[in-house]
């Protein structure tokens, strides 16, 4: 298995295809597996060199159990880990939901490593975590439906099952509160795409972001909630590949 080495935290991460690099990173108590379960993985490695992790807390990367562990620099210093690893100097990065608000923390910390930024289903602005301030990880439903308030969503039994496969004392130990990341958007200069299901809550913090970013499109995935949109890689994927495409021509960072 490959793992790359973050100060002592060992990351877990994929390689499939060829072609042009895109990290994929997934969101709050899932792991890499989601981007094969839901299709994209099939669909996006003929054209594109993918890579795939597991965040700390998650999936085969380690599973420390204190909060200071999960700051949003150290998160942001675990994808520089695995680019290095890989002797990436700079790459496409998707996130969807954890993974997209990662992908500000980026931009922030780490902003020549990122050719593009397509973020789904997150913002930068702050997201209180209130609901998890009592949550330890030792009580699998308290855990549920902390998390069902959290993103607004229904869990499946199918969802439940897999969160709980997992170290729920690490989940809970990486829902920590998400300050504001609002003075990085003017920074944000490399492509962004930003999409979102019209039936997410957030919405319209995902629009009011992409009105200041200085070079970014936004793509609004109908009548889909937050869990919904993500599965649904036939809807996201032509835009997104449409994104890609135009990046084409355009020289990485040196």
């Amino acid at each position: 298995m490959p793992y790359a080495n973050n100060q002592g935290i060992c990351i877990y991460y994929q390689v499939e295809g060829k072609g042009e690099p895109i990290i994929l990173h997934h969101g709050s108590a899932e792991s890499l597996d989601v981007w094969y379960e839901s299709g994209y993985v099939e669909l996006l490695k003929p054209n594109y060199q993918l890579i795939l992790m597991d965040a700390r807390g998650h999936g085969h990367s380690d599973k420390p159990h204190d909060v200071e562990s999960y700051s949003l620099a150290l998160r942001v210093s675990d994808v520089v880990a695995v680019l290095d690893d890989l002797g990436i100097r700079a790459t496409n990065y998707w996130g969807y939901s954890m993974g997209g608000w990662i992908g500000f923390g980026i931009a922030k910390y780490a902003a020549p490593r990122i050719r593009s930024l397509i973020l789904g289903g997150a913002h930068p602005y702050t997201d209180a975590m209130d609901v998890f301030d009592h949550i330890d990880g030792t009580d699998e439903d308290a855990f549920i439906e902390a998390m069902e308030a959290f993103v607004d969503v229904r869990i499946t039994p199918k969802s439940r099952s897999q969160i709980v496969a997992n170290d729920l004392q690490a989940l809970a130990a990486a829902m920590n509160h998400r300050h504001s990341l609002e003075s990085t958007i003017p920074t944000m200069t490399m492509p962004c795409c930003l999409y979102v299901g019209t039936n997410d809550r957030r919405i319209s913090k995902v629009e009011r972001c992409v009105k200041r970013l200085p070079n970014a499109q936004f793509v609004p995935i109908m009548g889909l909630d937050h869990a919904q949109t993500f599965d649904h890689p036939e809807l996201i994927l032509p835009p997104i590949e449409a994104f890609l495409g135009a990046l084409s021509n355009t020289k990485l960072p040196s």
